[in-house]
């Protein structure tokens, strides 16, 4: 894993979120400890409405904790409605030294590496339809407000767990911008790492 990447995963400060926030983290944490004890794969899907920044952000990460705590755990992410990973949301992960590689121009395909060998995640904007996605045995973990209203149904799905972030869209074209879309994708790392890691005694 890239240098730039440790230090962040190894300054996550758990201590940062609230008792009452973790009280909320602990319905993913029971939803993955049950999968574990019962031997059952795990896909995570991460739902936003444009699947563009707190979804994306949250699939990078979860993917990430699940490599470190060595716990297997499959990381998607989708929308309401197909757009684009955000520039933005991009660009974050860059200044977080993720190496990122575009192809395409309509809703590009965006490859994150996250070390020097081939392993990659593969980030673009689908709604609930693509092929990529996960039919059952998944958990739809919903990290805007928006998508929770707006989306009461997703097919097949083992629970619907709410993980709800602030947009950092609200900062688009301020002088707070950069430090905004840094602060969630961390704020998001933090939990999910902070999650993953109450796992490890149930994987052991």
């Amino acid at each position: 894993m890239f240098d730039s990447i440790k230090n962040i995963i190894t300054n996550f400060d758990y201590s940062s979120i609230s008792n009452e926030r973790k009280e909320e983290l602990n319905e993913l944490v029971n939803y993955l400890s049950s999968k574990i004890k019962q031997d059952e794969y795990i896909n995570l899907v991460f739902v936003c409405t444009h699947n563009s920044r707190r979804s994306q952000f949250s699939q990078v990460w979860a993917h990430l904790a699940s490599l470190h705590y060595k716990v297997p755990v499959n990381s998607f992410s989708l929308g309401t409605e197909v757009t684009e990973a955000n520039s933005r949301t991009i660009s974050s992960l860059k200044r977080h030294g993720f190496v990122i590689s575009e192809e395409g121009d309509e809703n590009p395909l965006f490859g994150v590496k996250f070390d020097e060998v081939k392993n990659e995640i593969l980030l673009f904007s689908k709604d609930l339809s693509h092929s990529s996605l996960p039919t059952e045995n998944f958990a739809a973990i919903m990290t805007c407000s928006h998508a929770d209203e707006n989306c009461p149904f997703i097919p097949n799905c083992d629970a619907r767990i709410p993980l709800r972030y602030n947009d950092p869209k609200a900062f688009d074209n301020t002088e707070l911008e950069k430090q905004k879309y840094d602060e969630r994708s961390i704020e998001i790392g933090t939990e999910l790492f902070y999650i993953f890691s109450l796992l490890k005694d149930t994987n052991a």
